[in-house]
C-alpha cells in the first residue's frame, strides 16, 4: 500500500541556534580555579609533584646541608654546575619552584579540610537516616518471628532494640509508619574523624616545617681537634638563616673538639678501609657559662642551647709553617685538607699573602698511606685511610692571590690565573714532598716549608628548628588519624518490627557499610541474636 503524495516521515530539522553558554567572568573564573585548586584530585597531585621535585635534593649537594660538596662540584663542573645554579639545583628546598607547589598544596589542603570538616560536624549532630522501606537489598538480611503469644511477656522489641544498639555505641533513632516501627543506628564517624586529623596533621607539618625553616638556621663549621667555634654568625664556615632569622635566635654556647677518633676495618681484606665508627669527644661551654663533656657520634647529635650539633664529615688537618729566609714565623695553621675519595686521599689550599718576597699559594695532595697509583705517570695516592705512612706533596705557585681585591675568596680553592707556577707537574721543579716533622727548601729561595703534626678535624652542623617538636606531636597525629581510617568500620544497622495479620511480629534486621567491612554480616547477626535472647528471656517475678 503507497503512503500519500503528502505523507512526512519526520519533521524537517530545525535550524540550530547553538549553544549559547553564560560568560564566566573574572569571579566566575576565579571560582572555577578555586575549585580544581581544592580537589582531592589536585592535592593528591600536588603531593606526589612535591616528592617528585624534592629528588634534584638528593641528586645534588645542597649549599644548606653541603657547602664544601657545592663547592667541589663547581670545581670539578665548571661548565655544569652555573647552569644547574640558575635552575636553583643547589637550594632546592628554598627555590621558588619549590616553594610555589608547597604553597601550592598547603592552599589546597586548607580548601579540602575546610568544607569537609564543616559537613563532618553536621553529620554527626544529624539523626541516623530513615530507615529503607525493604531491607531485603541491605548486607545481612535476616527476618525472625517473634509469635503472639510471647508478645504479651516479652519487652518491647524496638526500645530493646535501641538499648542494644546504644551499648555498642551507635547512634539511634526512632521512625514509624502504617505498618512497622524501626530503629536506625549508625556508627563509624571515627573514621571520618580520623581522615580529617590526618589532613590537619599534615598541613600541620607543612606550616611546621615551613615556619621551622623560616625561623631557624643551619651552620657549618670545621674544627681542628684542639680548636673551639663559638655560636655566633661570623664563627661559621657557611650559614645559612631562615628568612625571619634574627642575631637574637643564636644561644650563646661553644663546642671545644679535644680529640676524634675513627675505627677502620682492618681485618676482612674485602672491606680493608671502611670506617667503623666515628667519636667526637667534645666540651661544651654554655648556655650559662656551664662546662662539661659530650660525645657526638653519626646520627647521635649533641643537643645545646635549642639546637642539634651533628658529625657530618671528618677530615686530615696537616700542621704547615712557613718560614722566610731569615727564619722567621709567617705561616702557620692547621690547614683542612678535603677528602677526595674513600682512602682520604685529600686536597687543600695554602695561602701566604704576607712575610716572603712574594705572595705564595700552594695547592696541597695529603696522602694518609702513600702508595702507587700504578699509572704510567707515577702518580701518587692512598691506599688506606689511616695514617700509616702520610705524605704532603705541593704545587707551589707565586704571584698575585688576589686576596687585596676585596672580593672574598674561598679558603677551599686557589685561582691560578694570576700566579705563575714554580714547582709541580709542568716545571722544572718537582713538587715538594714532606712527611711528618720534614723541613723543605721554598722554591726560588723564598724560604721554608714544615710538615708537623697530622690532625683531625670534625665538619660540624649546627641545626636550630624551633618547630621539630610541633613536627613530631604532628607526625605522631598522622599516624593516629591514618590507622583510625584505616581499622575503625563506618556502618549503619537497622531493626525493624513489621505487624503481622495474625498478631505476629516480623523482626527485620539488616546493615550497610560504608567502604570495606567484612564484618558487617557478623554485626547484624550478633544484634540480631542478643534482640532474640532478651525477647525470649522470661520475665522477672
Amino acid at each position: 500500500m503507497s503512503r500519500p503524495s503528502d505523507h512526512i516521515d519526520a519533521a524537517p530539522p530545525r535550524e540550530d541556534p547553538g549553544v549559547v553558554q553564560p560568560t564566566l567572568g573574572p569571579v566566575g573564573w576565579l571560582r572555577w580555579c578555586w575549585r580544581q585548586l581544592t580537589s582531592m584530585r589536585t592535592a593528591l597531585f600536588l603531593l606526589l609533584l612535591l616528592a617528585i621535585a624534592a629528588v634534584p635534593g638528593s641528586l645534588f649537594p645542597q649549599r644548606g646541608a653541603d657547602p664544601n660538596g657545592v663547592t667541589k662540584y663547581f670545581s670539578e663542573n665548571p661548565q655544569l654546575a652555573p647552569v644547574l645554579d640558575k635552575f636553583q639545583l643547589f637550594d632546592v628546598y628554598t627555590s621558588a619552584w619549590f616553594s610555589a607547589i608547597y604553597l601550592l598544596l598547603f592552599a589546597s589542603l586548607i580548601g579540602c579540610i575546610i568544607p569537609r570538616t564543616k559537613h563532618h560536624f553536621e553529620a554527626m549532630r544529624a539523626k541516623p537516616p530513615k530507615t529503607p522501606v525493604r531491607l531485603t537489598r541491605m548486607a545481612g538480611f535476616q527476618a525472625r518471628i517473634l509469635p503472639a503469644e510471647l508478645r504479651a511477656d516479652a519487652p518491647d522489641p524496638i526500645e530493646t532494640a535501641r538499648d542494644i544498639l546504644r551499648r555498642s555505641r551507635y547512634r539511634v533513632s526512632l521512625y514509624q509508619d502504617a505498618r512497622s516501627v524501626s530503629v536506625s543506628a549508625e556508627r563509624g564517624y571515627l573514621r571520618e574523624t580520623g581522615n580529617l586529623v590526618f589532613h590537619i596533621a599534615l598541613l600541620g607539618v607543612l606550616l611546621a616545617v615551613g615556619l621551622g625553616g623560616g625561623f631557624g638556621y643551619t651552620g657549618q663549621k670545621v674544627v681542628v681537634e684542639g680548636q673551639s667555634f663559638v655560636n655566633s654568625v661570623p664563627s661559621y664556615n657557611s650559614f645559612n638563616p631562615g628568612r625571619f632569622f634574627t642575631d637574637s635566635s643564636l644561644e650563646p654556647f661553644s663546642v671545644r673538639v679535644d680529640s676524634l677518633k675513627v675505627q677502620y676495618e682492618t681485618q676482612n681484606k674485602n672491606a680493608k678501609g671502611t670506617p667503623l665508627d666515628y667519636t667526637a669527644n667534645v666540651t661544651t661551654t654554655g648556655p650559662g657559662d656551664t662546662s662539661s663533656t659530650a660525645v657526638i657520634k653519626v646520627n647521635d647529635p649533641l643537643a645545646i642551647g635549642g639546637t642539634n650539633v651533628y658529625l657530618l664529615g671528618n677530615g686530615y688537618a696537616p700542621e704547615i709553617t712557613v718560614r722566610d729566609t731569615k727564619g722567621k714565623v709567617v705561616f702557620d695553621d692547621a690547614v683542612p685538607f678535603i677528602a677526595e675519595d674513600a682512602q682520604l686521599t685529600s686536597l687543600g689550599w695554602v695561602k701566604v699573602p704576607d712575610g716572603l718576597s712574594e705572595q705564595v699559594g700552594m695547592i696541597g695532595f695529603f696522602y694518609p698511606t702513600v702508595g702507587d697509583s700504578g699509572t704510567a705517570a707515577g702518580a701518587l695516592t692512598s691506599t688506606f685511610p689511616g695514617l700509616n705512612d702520610p705524605v704532603l706533596s705541593l704545587n707551589v705557585y707565586v704571584g698575585d692571590l688576589g686576596l687585596d681585591s676585596g672580593v672574598p675568596q674561598s679558603v677551599y680553592s686557589l685561582n691560578t690565573d694570576k700566579l705563575k707556577q714554580v714547582a709541580g707537574p709542568g716545571t722544572s721543579t718537582k713538587a715538594l714532598q714532606l712527611k711528618p716533622g720534614q723541613t723543605v727548601e721554598l722554591p726560588n729561595g723564598l724560604g721554608t716549608i714544615h710538615l708537623g703534626d697530622i690532625k683531625r678535624y670534625a665538619t660540624l652542623d649546627v641545626h636550630h628548628d624551633p618547630a621539630q617538636g610541633w613536627v613530631l606531636v604532628f607526625a605522631i597525629l598522622i599516624l593516629a588519624g591514618l590507622l583510625t581510617s584505616l581499622f575503625v568500620p563506618r556502618r549503619r544497622l537497622w531493626v525493624k518490627a513489621v505487624e503481622n495479620p495474625d498478631g505476629s511480629l516480623t523482626l527485620e534486621y539488616a546493615g550497610l557499610a560504608r567502604g570495606e567491612d567484612p564484618n558487617l554480616v557478623a554485626a547484624v547477626t550478633a544484634v540480631a541474636d542478643e534482640h532474640a535472647a532478651l525477647l525470649s528471656r522470661p520475665p522477672k517475678n
